[in-house]
């Protein structure tokens, strides 16, 4: 971390953690976060359910919610992003305060309730990305909607020009009864009506599936089964949990879910299970606790064809996707790894 991203850091802990968030992001459109611009290498580059990326390393969903720092974003040097989560109408979320740093555990806790600026404001940002960017966008559904179900396929009709790919999230734990439809009669037909939108589309992108860290062993054969059958491009594995185990802050027994450093091994064993079931058909993105290069080529090699990250800028800022990957090129050159898809998958059965 440079000496103005530590000061800026510095500054940011003083504020609430949601209008630290907001101070992040203004700083991003204002130019003055430092970035280091397109990392890459013949042996980061990599593909993923037909998406070339520049590295293995992505921004996961919830960091920018209303996709307002695309084009910084796109000089942030991680692989892709994904924005959002879009609902189909604006929604004010759940009330404040709703987001918690949990410093002692490097952890957040978050119960946002899907806040948003709605998918046709969303959508007018998107239309204007920046194009040498690969850009996913975090599909969800009202909280007060008839129809959740759906809700994701709307969404998707509206934004799915602008994207590269998108992300079906029934696995958040903030909006009352979503992760019902993680069930496998609820999530085959919620897929469907997805699915179908998405064939639809002038240029169907592919669409992945987000799910919870807290199924049992039933949820995630089931998941499995359906993620293999229902045209889904790949599996994002895993959302935030509602497992409150070890930790040490003053916020831990505050309501939502729990992302950062306790989530990295539950999280990284339910991603090598739904490799060993899906038998590395479908594409996995790992994402949960991930903070450094050992983190994030751990995930790799337990099945993950590219990984995510979030909560760990909180606590070390913007550059430490540069600082990952350049330890993980050095971890996949120790181990005689050419390319990234070389080392998928070569050590699930240390999670299993």
């Amino acid at each position: 971390m440079k000496l103005l991203e530590k000061a800026g850091m510095a500054l940011l802990y003083r504020l609430d953690p949601e209008q630290a968030h907001g101070a992040a992001l203004r700083a991003l459109r204002s130019g003055i976060a430092p970035l280091p611009g397109c990392v890459t290498s013949d042996r980061l580059r990599t593909t993923v359910a037909g998406l070339d990326l520049p590295n293995p390393l992505g921004i996961a969903a919830g960091f920018d919610k209303n996709a307002e720092v695309l084009k910084p974003l796109q000089r942030s040097g991680f692989g892709f992003i994904e924005v959002g989560a879009a609902t189909p109408r604006a929604q004010p979320g759940n009330p404040k305060p709703r987001l918690f740093r949990l410093t002692e555990d490097q952890a957040a806790i978050n119960r946002f309730g899907f806040n948003n600026d709605g998918m046709q404001a969303i959508g007018a940002r998107l239309a204007r990305r920046p194009h040498d960017m690969v850009l996913g966008l975090n599909l969800g559904a009202n909280k007060d909607s008839e129809d959740r179900a759906a809700d994701f396929a709307k969404v998707l009709a509206h934004c799915g020009p602008y994207l590269d790919f998108a992300t079906v999230n029934v696995s958040s734990p903030n909006t009352e009864k979503l992760r019902d439809l993680q069930g496998k009669e609820a999530l085959s037909a919620l897929l469907a009506g997805v699915m179908q939108t998405r064939a639809e589309l002038e240029r169907p992108i592919p669409v992945f599936l987000k799910i919870a860290p807290d199924l049992d062993e039933q949820g995630i054969e089931d998941v499995a089964e359906v993620a293999l059958t229902s045209g889904v491009a790949g599996v994002i594995a895993t959302n935030t949990t509602l497992s409150r185990e070890g930790l040490r802050s003053k916020h831990a027994g505050e309501a939502g879910g729990l992302s950062g450093q306790p989530l990295f091994e539950k999280s990284t064993r339910v991603l090598a299970q739904l490799s060993t079931l899906t038998d590395a058909k479908l594409p996995i993105i790992g994402v949960g606790g991930v903070g450094n290069a050992e983190q994030a080529y751990a995930k790799i090699r337990a099945g993950a064809s590219a990984v995510q990250l979030y909560t760990a800028l909180v606590y070390s800022g913007l550059t430490l996707g540069a600082e990952i990957l350049a330890g993980l090129e050095k971890l996949l050159e120790r181990d005689g790894f050419d390319t990234v898809a070389q080392a998928v998958g070569t050590g699930r059965e240390e999670w299993l």
